[in-house]
């Protein structure tokens, strides 16, 4: 074992509330400080359904700089393997943190987990039970490869009714070609392999749950229990929950840009010089008139629009 996962590890216990290694409510709200609005019964945040929308057109690119800019350098991570390659991944992450099985942990968490907390089924299920629609199941697996996968085409098809949405799986899934089934179950995932996992302390011991809704690690990026994932061309990023709205807006007035400059190019109105460059007060004055102009056809909710009308000065 790590350094590394020695020190997840530890982290991942004290962070363990009474509910089967399910963070507490209290700890989930002391870690996400920075988050101001509507929240999830046991402390998650809840970033808006609008929200969310919005956030399927947004880049890579685009969320990256704005993270970069207020120093959350790592959020992202790429080197997926993908179903559904050319579709857009997004929602509201819910953490599982399995370690390699070793049996003296596996038995008392199991036994709180069924005992204390009623918990009828084997560890692998108890986060997908948390799991509501619109949210992405974001997993550390600890790339686990042959008798490594806990997420097979039964799973995937509960995670999917569930949620709506796919996962973000950091180690090997089966039953490859049913998720495929699914239709929408838009994942991200290291590898696949035709075996699974066996949790039976007393024998084959692969994984040991130690962590729901604690912060964890996908790859080179820090996931906290809330954060918006956003998938996508090959990579994905964990946008903290606070800073969903600024990405969004960012990207909308970037796009907004780039159509008005686009077009302007075409019109051979202005020079690309001008147009790569700190645009003058002249094209200031005309991209507004712009946006009054289309406001109605263009690809950003009228009232985004509306808004970044009253902020101009020109």
């Amino acid at each position: 074992m790590t350094k590394t996962n020695i020190l997840l590890w530890i982290c991942c216990v004290l962070y363990l509330g009474a509910q089967g290694q399910q963070i507490s409510k209290e700890e989930l709200v002391f870690l996400t400080p920075e988050w101001k609005g509507e929240r999830y019964t046991d402390g998650r945040p809840k970033v808006p359904d609008a929200i969310l929308e919005r956030m399927k057109f947004v880049t890579l690119e685009e969320a990256w700089a704005v993270l970069r800019n207020e120093n959350y350098k790592h959020q992202y991570d790429d080197g997926w393997v993908m179903i559904n390659p050319d579709s857009v991944l997004v929602g509201r992450a819910v953490t599982a943190t399995f370690m390699p099985g070793r049996p003296d942990i596996h038995t008392v968490i199991d036994d709180r987990g069924h005992n204390h907390d009623k918990r009828i089924k084997s560890q692998n299920s108890w986060p997908i039970d948390l799991l509501t629609k619109r949210d992405v199941y974001v997993v550390d697996q600890f790339g686990a490869h042959e008798d490594g996968p806990t997420i097979g085409d039964n799973l995937g098809n509960s995670i999917f009714a569930k949620t709506g949405n796919g996962i973000v799986y950091n180690g090997a899934v089966r039953d490859i070609n049913g998720l495929r089934e699914i239709g929408s179950f838009t994942s991200f995932f290291r590898s696949y392999h035709p075996s699974h996992h066996l949790n039976d302390p007393k024998g084959q011991l692969n994984t040991t749950l130690v962590g729901i809704n604690t912060p964890t690690r996908i790859g080179k990026a820090t996931v906290m229990p809330g954060d918006v994932v956003l998938g996508r061309d090959g990579g994905v990023i964990f946008i903290p929950a606070h800073l969903a709205e600024k990405v969004v807006k960012t990207s909308e007035i970037v796009r907004l840009r780039d159509m008005f400059g686009h077009q302007r190019l075409r019109e051979q109105k202005y020079t690309p010089g001008e147009i790569d460059s700190r645009w003058s007060e002249e094209i200031e004055k005309d991209f507004s008139k712009w946006l009054t102009s289309n406001i109605d056809t263009l690809p950003v909710p009228k009232e985004q629009i509306q808004e970044l009308l009253k902020q101009r000065t020109w």
